[in-house]
C-alpha cells in the first residue's frame, strides 16, 4: 500500500524508467514565421460535460462553434481538482504539489510565483509576443509581507512575464472585492483605505452570519463574513467603497479589457490569458442572462460564459485576426454544485450531467476532478471538427509553445512540462505516457495512456467534508481502475492486477522524486 504521508523514497533509483514521459517529444513542426496570436480561455469549475459540445444540456452555441471548427480533446486534464494549483502548474510547467503552500490560496496570499521563476508568459515574451492576463488570478500578490492593497501590488503578474494585467485578486467569493489593474486597485479613494483580514472582523460592514436579511443569495457554508453587493464572502473587509465591484458586471468588464488589449496589440503577435470568473461561485449572472435557463444561476452563468466566448471570437473576426489566432478553451477543474451558496445548482440540474458521465467532481481524485473540456481552434492549421484522444496535460502548454517557437526554457524549473505540440494541434495521436492528478489535501492519482489509473491509499475522507456531496476517491487501500472499460471508476481491479498496481506505484514514486 502506498501512503503519501509515509512514503519511503530511499533506494528508488531503479525507477528512472518511470520517466519515459519526459523522453517523449512532439513534432518538429514549428509555429510559422508569421506567429499566430494565442488566446487561452481558462474557465472556472466547468465540468467535462458542462458544454453542449461534450454532451451538456445547456446551450453553448459559441463554444460549440469553435469545437466544430477545431479540435476537441477527450483525454485532456487540468493538473489539480482545485483552482490555485491548476493555475500554478499551467503557468509554470511544474506540478504544484512539488512544494508546500500551493493549495487554494486565501484572498490575502503573497505571490506564489515570484520573479525568476520560469513561466509560460515569459517563454512567449522571449518568442516576441506581447502578453496579458485578464480575469481571475488567485495566485497571490505582493512579497512575503502580503499585498499592500493601498499601495503598489508587486510582485504580481507583471513581474512574471505579463505586459498587462487586469484581474480580480483571488475569487469572487473572497475579499477584497476589487479589481487590480497592473500594480494598483482600480478606483481606490486614498481617503478610504482598504483593510482586509481573514482572522478577525474589521470595519463595520454587515456579515452574512449576522445580517442574512441583507443577502441577495444566501450562504450555505463557509461564506458568511463581509457582505458586498448583497453577497457574503470569505474574509472581512473594510474601506475601499469606491473600488468595490458589482458581480453582475464581471463578464462585460473582462471582455472590455480584453478588447482594449487586443486592439492595442493587433499589429504584433499577442498572448491573452483570459481567465473567466464563470462559472465559479457566487454565480450571479448579468441581468440579461438571469433566468436564461431552467437550470438556475449555474445554468445562467454557463450561458453567460458562452456569450463571453462569442464576444472574443467576434472581436478576433472584426479585427481580421481569427485566421491567425490559436484559441484554446479549457477549465481549471471539474464541476461543483453547492460550493458555499444556496443557488439550487443541484436541485435544478435536471438531466444535465456536468461531469459528463465521470465520477466525482471538483476536489476529487476521481476523473471528474481533473478531466476537463479542452478545445483548440486554429483555422487552416488544424483539422476541423476532429476529436483528439491523446493524453494531454495543461502543464505541457509551456513546453509545447517553447518548442513550437524554437525558444529555450528552464527545464529545471518547468520540470514537468513536455513538448506535446504535435498532439496539441492534432498532428499526432500520441500524447503523454502518463500524468499526475492532484486532489483535495494534495493527495495524488496517476493516469497512464494505456487507460490504467492508480489512486494510492490515503487517510482522507471519502466525501468532501464541507457540504458538496462529492466523492473524493480516497480509500485506505490502493485502488486501480481501467478507464478504457470502466470510465466511471466503479470497479477496483487492484486485487486482480497486482503487477500493474506495483508498476504504477513505482512509476509514480519516480515522478515524485524527479528533480
Amino acid at each position: 500500500m502506498l501512503h503519501f504521508s509515509k512514503i519511503a523514497l530511499g533506494g528508488i533509483a531503479c525507477l528512472a524508467l518511470s520517466l519515459l514521459a519526459s523522453c517523449q517529444s512532439g513534432s518538429s513542426q514549428q509555429i510559422p514565421a508569421t506567429k499566430p496570436n494565442i488566446v487561452l480561455i481558462y474557465t472556472d469549475d466547468v465540468g467535462y460535460g458542462d458544454i453542449s459540445a461534450y454532451g451538456g444540456k445547456i446551450p453553448t452555441p459559441n463554444i460549440d462553434r469553435i469545437a466544430e471548427n477545431g479540435l476537441r480533446f477527450t483525454n485532456a486534464y487540468a493538473t489539480a481538482a482545485t483552482c490555485t494549483p491548476s493555475r500554478y502548474s499551467l503557468l509554470t510547467g511544474e506540478y504544484a504539489w512539488r512544494a508546500k503552500g500551493r493549495g487554494v490560496a486565501p484572498g490575502d496570499a503573497s505571490a506564489l510565483i515570484r520573479p525568476g521563476v520560469e513561466t509560460l508568459p515569459l517563454v512567449l515574451q522571449r518568442s516576441g509576443y506581447r502578453t496579458a492576463v485578464v480575469g481571475k488570478w488567485h495566485l497571490g500578490l505582493g512579497g512575503d509581507e502580503g499585498p499592500d492593497w493601498n499601495g503598489v501590488l508587486k510582485p504580481g503578474p507583471l513581474e512574471i512575464g505579463f505586459d498587462y494585467s487586469f484581474i480580480i485578486p483571488a475569487t469572487g467569493d473572497r475579499v477584497p472585492t476589487v479589481f487590480v489593474e497592473n500594480h494598483r486597485v482600480v478606483g481606490l479613494d486614498p481617503s478610504d483605505p482598504i483593510e482586509v483580514s481573514y482572522r478577525k472582523k474589521v470595519g463595520d460592514r454587515p456579515t452574512g452570519k449576522d445580517n442574512p436579511e441583507q443577502l441577495q443569495m444566501m450562504w450555505s457554508h463557509g461564506h458568511d463574513q463581509t457582505i458586498v453587493n448583497g453577497v457574503s464572502r470569505i474574509g472581512y473587509m473594510a474601506g475601499g467603497e469606491a473600488a468595490l465591484w458589482r458581480d453582475e458586471d464581471f463578464a462585460q468588464t473582462f471582455v472590455n479589457k480584453a478588447t482594449e488589449f487586443v486592439t492595442a496589440e493587433s499589429e504584433q503577435p499577442f498572448f491573452l490569458y483570459f481567465s473567466t470568473h464563470d462559472i465559479h461561485v457566487p454565480r450571479i449572472a448579468h441581468e440579461q442572462f438571469q433566468g436564461a435557463t431552467e437550470f438556475g444561476p449555474r445554468g445562467d452563468v454557463i450561458v453567460q460564459l458562452d456569450w463571453t466566448v462569442g464576444e472574443l471570437m467576434k472581436l478576433l473576426k472584426e479585427k481580421g485576426l481569427e485566421e491567425n489566432t490559436i484559441v484554446i478553451f479549457t477549465s481549471d477543474n471539474g464541476p461543483v454544485w453547492d460550493d458555499g451558496y444556496v443557488d439550487q445548482a443541484k436541485e435544478l440540474i435536471g438531466t444535465h450531467d456536468a461531469a459528463g458521465g465521470l465520477r466525482g467532481g471538483k476536489y476529487s481524485g476521481f476523473e471528474a476532478g481533473t478531466r476537463v473540456p479542452f478545445i483548440v481552434h486554429w483555422p487552416g492549421s488544424i483539422r476541423e471538427g476532429a476529436n483528439q484522444a491523446a493524453l494531454f496535460s495543461q502543464v505541457d502548454l509551456l513546453g509545447s509553445f517553447a518548442a513550437a517557437n524554437q525558444v529555450s526554457y528552464d527545464s529545471t524549473q518547468a520540470i514537468d512540462s513536455q513538448n506535446q505540440w504535435a498532439a496539441l494541434i492534432g498532428k499526432s495521436e500520441q500524447g503523454r505516457h502518463s500524468l499526475v492528478q492532484e486532489a483535495l489535501f494534495s493527495n495524488l492519482a496517476y493516469v497512464r495512456a494505456d487507460g490504467y489509473k492508480l489512486i494510492p491509499g490515503n487517510e482522507g475522507p471519502q466525501i468532501v467534508p464541507w457540504g458538496t456531496e462529492i466523492e473524493t476517491g480516497f480509500d485506505k487501500k490502493d485502488q486501480l481502475f481501467d478507464l478504457n472499460t470502466d470510465p466511471r471508476e466503479k470497479s477496483d481491479i487492484s486485487a486482480s492486477k497486482p503487477e500493474i498496481l506495483q508498476e504504477m506505484k513505482d512509476e509514480l514514486i519516480g515522478i515524485m522524486i524527479k528533480k
